[in-house]
């Protein structure tokens, strides 16, 4: 299996780490300069291509590890072409175009897996998988917070562009957004708050955002550009009738499950165990993707799953612009 990798920044080099794990061949990379991509290339033993149709017609499946707003026009060509396609989040920019995204890629038979890597983190999934076994009981409060620096305004940053990526709500909370829904099931509606300032010529950007689910459980979740780098922050609370599983990223044991049942004054507090880090998660994600083409199962994460984040995301946005809480309509399945 040939991949090609469309874009050889941050996100692009991480991704080329994961496919080298697996049994697929990085034959190709695309980027805007030749020469920035030459030691990626070279590392890789792959070729270079500045033009994307070029690229795709040379390569069996699609990384796209470029800025936001050029994931629709990529991912609509890949799928005309009948290639497999992995997308780093968020999916698209709008939902329309991110419905068309998915509409398209089932036309042509085409797998599209959003990358939405927090998933595979082992904090976050065994936060789930106790969840899941009901461990705590029936979720009902959630608390997640993702905080770190504002990306460098240096030249063209397409992060600081707010039509070309969203903001730091669908660049950085949409992470916690998709946790939130894959939790505790589809949102209802969504109250947000946001406040962007400048200081020494950088944007601080924080938001605050509720999510009302509609099995009754209520996601808060907080993200921010206001740290000073290099800082990096997460943490969660998850609480149910029957406890509270709880993660900061800045604890030696950050993670650890507490239940009602049993607790007394003496009772210590129970460790939830999280599989060991043996590979990074975005090794993991790209490997279970490797394996659902060449098997030809259902990605880890389905394309309506990215679709219903970016959903959440935009409401956020216009919540958070508006000042009133925005509902959601429930997404009808995407028709071929």
């Amino acid at each position: 299996m040939r991949v090609g990798i469309a874009g050889t920044g941050f996100m692009g080099s991480t991704h080329a780490r994961g496919w080298a794990e697996t049994e697929a061949e990085i034959s190709a990379f695309l980027a805007e300069e030749m020469a920035l991509a030459e030691p990626l290339a070279e590392r890789f033993e792959a070729k270079i291509y500045t033009d994307f149709e070029e690229m795709l017609d040379n390569v069996d499946l699609v990384d796209i590890c470029t800025p936001t707003y050029l994931h629709h026009e990529m991912v609509m060509k890949s799928a005309a072409a009948g290639k497999h396609v992995m997308c780093e989040k968020p999916l698209a920019r709008t939902l329309e175009q991110g419905r068309e995204m998915v509409r398209t890629c089932r036309q042509k038979s085409v797998m599209l897996f959003p990358a939405h890597v927090v998933r595979f983190f082992p904090e976050y999934s065994g936060a789930r998988d106790a969840v899941v076994r009901g461990d705590i009981g029936q979720p009902a409060v959630i608390r997640l917070a993702r905080e770190t620096f504002c990306p460098k305004k240096a030249g063209d940053n397409w992060f600081l562009d707010f039509e070309k990526s969203g903001g730091i709500i669908l660049d950085l909370m949409i992470h916690d957004l998709d946790y939130a829904q894959w939790l505790c099931g589809e949102v209802e509606s969504v109250y947000a708050k946001s406040i962007g300032i400048e200081n020494a010529g950088l944007p601080f950007d924080h938001a605050l955002v509720i999510l009302e689910h509609r099995s009754g459980a209520l996601s808060h979740v907080e993200s921010s550009w206001a740290f000073p780098p290099p800082e990096f922050h997460t943490r969660f609370e998850i609480a149910g009738r029957d406890g509270l599983i709880t993660f900061d990223s800045d604890e030696s044991t950050p993670i650890g499950l507490h239940l009602h049942s049993g607790c007394s004054e003496d009772t210590p507090d129970i460790p939830l165990p999280a599989s060991p880090l043996h590979k990074s998660p975005y090794h993991m994600e790209i490997e279970r993707f490797y394996n659902a083409v060449k098997e030809g199962t259902p990605p880890p994460v389905s394309a309506e799953e990215g679709l219903a984040a970016l959903q959440i995301a935009l409401a956020a946005i216009e919540s958070a612009g508006s000042g009133v809480p925005v509902t959601l309509k429930h997404l009808p399945e995407v028709e071929a």
